[in-house]
């Protein structure tokens, strides 16, 4: 349990173990279910295109205690696959994603915040981690830099 109160569904795990053990899944992405008491699964693709897990992720929404919708926060695990630029081979790293755009809530930044170190010690194997916060953060080439440290 998180220092927010938040508990992680098993779900969360059993994808995570799915993606780092058999490959198949390339993306999930978690969210706070909707009384903010619980990390669930929004979604798990096999799909490999950046662009469409980047999109899934800006157009995130979420709702505030008074029921208004805007945008929102979520955490995300990407099986980032690389070259690198040295000519040694493909490299492939779990990469979780803390995204909490600038202009989301107060409140739902405050909960993913205080939540993310529960849902990251719960999931075990990952390579890399940064915060994003405005679309630049995610963009492809931004990402490679940062999970590759320059060696892509």
């Amino acid at each position: 349990m998180s220092q927010s109160g938040v508990s992680i569904s098993a779900d969360c795990v059993t994808k995570f173990n799915e993606l780092k053990l058999e490959k198949k899944i390339k993306y999930i992405i978690y969210k706070l279910s909707d009384d903010n008491r619980e990390i669930v699964v929004e979604e798990a693709s096999e799909n490999s295109d950046w662009d469409s897990f980047r999109e899934k992720l800006v157009n995130a929404k979420t709702k505030n205690k008074a029921g208004k919708e805007g945008k929102g926060p979520r955490y995300a695990i990407y099986d980032f696959n690389y070259h690198l630029s040295s000519g040694e081979g493909e490299r492939s790293k779990i990469t979780f994603i803390a995204w909490s755009p600038d202009d989301a809530g107060i409140q739902a930044k405050m909960i993913y915040a205080s939540s993310k170190d529960a849902l990251k010690r719960a999931l075990n194997g990952i390579a890399a981690e940064f915060q994003a916060n405005d679309e630049d953060d995610i963009e492809y080439d931004s990402v490679l830099a940062k999970v590759s440290k320059g060696a892509a």
